[in-house]
C-alpha cells in the first residue's frame, strides 16, 4: 500500500497516512465544498489496508489537529473514526490523539465526546495544536 501525502489547501487538511509506520495524520482546516469527495478515497484506502494488513500488533496512531471543520467534514471524520474504532474492537491497539487549541472549548468538548462515541479507541486529548 502506497502512503498518502497531501498538502493542506485553504479548504482541506494536510493528510499524511504512513501505512508502514501505522501513523495517520490530519491537520489544518476541513471545509471542502464536497467533503465526501475529499474523504472517500482516504476511507477506501484505509479500509483496503485494514483488510490486507498482516501486522496487527503494532499500534495504529491517528493524529487529528483541525483548527476548523464544518458539519459535512464532521460526518466524514466520524466515518474515519468508526474504521479505527472497529480495528480497536478487533483487538488491534489503536489510539486517537486529538489536538485542540486550549482556548477552543468546542473542540475540547468534541474530543471528550469522541471518548464516549468511540469507546474502543484510546483517545488522548492534547491542548496544543502545534504539537501534532
Amino acid at each position: 500500500m502506497d502512503n498518502i501525502s497531501l498538502p493542506a489547501t485553504a479548504f482541506t487538511p494536510e493528510v499524511d497516512f504512513d501505512f508502514t509506520a501505522h501513523r495517520f495524520v490530519l491537520k489544518g482546516e476541513s471545509y471542502p465544498e464536497n467533503a465526501a469527495a475529499f474523504y472517500r478515497p482516504l476511507l477506501t484506502a484505509i479500509e483496503d489496508w485494514f483488510k490486507n494488513s498482516q501486522n496487527r500488533k503494532q499500534t495504529l496512531s491517528l493524529f487529528v489537529a483541525l483548527v476548523y471543520f464544518n458539519s459535512s467534514s464532521t460526518k466524514m471524520l466520524f466515518s474515519l473514526l468508526q474504521l479505527f474504532n472497529s480495528a480497536a474492537e478487533a483487538d488491534w491497539p489503536t489510539e486517537l490523539h486529538w489536538y485542540y487549541d486550549a482556548e477552543d472549548d468546542i473542540s475540547e468538548e468534541f474530543g471528550q465526546e469522541l471518548k464516549h462515541d468511540f469507546p474502543a479507541l484510546n483517545v488522548q486529548l492534547h491542548q496544543d495544536l502545534n504539537a501534532c
